[in-house]
């Protein structure tokens, strides 16, 4: 299969190195041309328009961090031009609102669209065991499936296009959440005296344990965040999402406003690209 993408950010780097390595010809498009050039060393094409990728292709994956993003790079005029006839597959994570609008914008010039965010970080791109949710119909589910099982064991159609982008949004709203949570508790700990190793024993044998906590507790003990799976300004844009659409459902979201002003007092700190846990910095400063 030959594709197009879009992005080569952390996670769209190890997707597209993933997608050719099993493979499938790939040609890709970064803003910053420089960060995407290293892929070439794994037989990828670097492009320097996006257009250019798109001509080569009858699929485009997206990658991009955001609407704003996709908006400035697939629907410029040169790219829309040679849209007709593609299939645009979103899978970043987005509003509901926002994949909606970009499916009309795409199917307007001639194209076709589906959505397909994906849960998981580097490990499981590169080991394809990310969680891929689609939101698309059946028949697209069907047509893509070979690329969607290049980088998930069990992709799932969740439904119409804007499902998938709201399932991705309230599992992204559950990692910060999770973050603060743990953050907040093992600050208490540390500050009470209370052994990290008691702390983590009783809870790996409790109902509250999330493998989340075990992943991230060695950045927070020696407090390094560099080389992030996920940054922490990635997790508040989401974070933003989330509020915004949960808001039109009159959800109460105080708890997670409470983590928005954390996250963003991190950004602050210039610890935007680190990796979102991060946070620990904001909820127990170092004494």
């Amino acid at each position: 299969m030959t594709l197009a993408l879009l992005g080569t950010g952390l996670l769209g780097r190890a997707i597209a190195e993933r997608l050719q390595s099993v493979g499938h010809s790939v040609t890709v498009y970064n803003r910053t041309t420089s960060k995407a050039l290293p892929l070439q060393a794994c037989g990828i094409t670097v492009v320097t328009r996006p257009e250019q990728a798109i001509a080569q292709t009858d699929c485009v994956v997206l990658m991009l961090a955001d609407a704003a993003a996709i908006r400035a790079v697939l629907l410029t005029p040169a790219s829309l031009a040679v849209l007709r006839g593609k299939t645009v597959i979103q899978m970043g994570t987005i509003a509901q609102e926002e994949s909606l609008a970009l499916q009309a914008e795409i199917e307007r010039v001639g194209g076709s669209y589906c959505e397909a965010p994906v849960l998981g970080s580097l490990a499981e791109a590169q080991t394809g065991t990310l969680f891929v949710m689609v939101g698309g119909t059946e028949g697209q589910f069907v047509q893509w499936n070979p690329l969607f099982r290049s980088l998930s064991r069990e992709p799932r159609l969740i439904g119409s296009v804007g499902k998938a982008a709201s399932l991705k949004l309230a599992l992204n709203q559950l990692i910060a959440a999770e973050i603060s949570a743990f953050a907040l508790s093992l600050g208490l700990v540390q500050r009470a005296g209370v052994p990290v190793d008691t702390f983590m024993a009783i809870l790996r044998e409790s109902a509250l344990f999330a493998p989340a906590f075990e992943k991230k507790l060695p950045r927070l003990l020696t407090r390094d965040y560099q080389h992030p799976n996920f940054s922490t300004r990635h997790l508040l844009k989401d974070v933003e999402l989330f509020l915004k659409e949960a808001s039109g459902y009159e959800l109460t979201t105080s708890s997670l406003e409470g983590i928005r002003p954390v996250l963003e007092r991190t950004i602050a700190q210039g610890l935007g690209e680190a990796d979102y846990s991060a946070i620990f910095e904001v909820v127990n400063p170092t004494p």
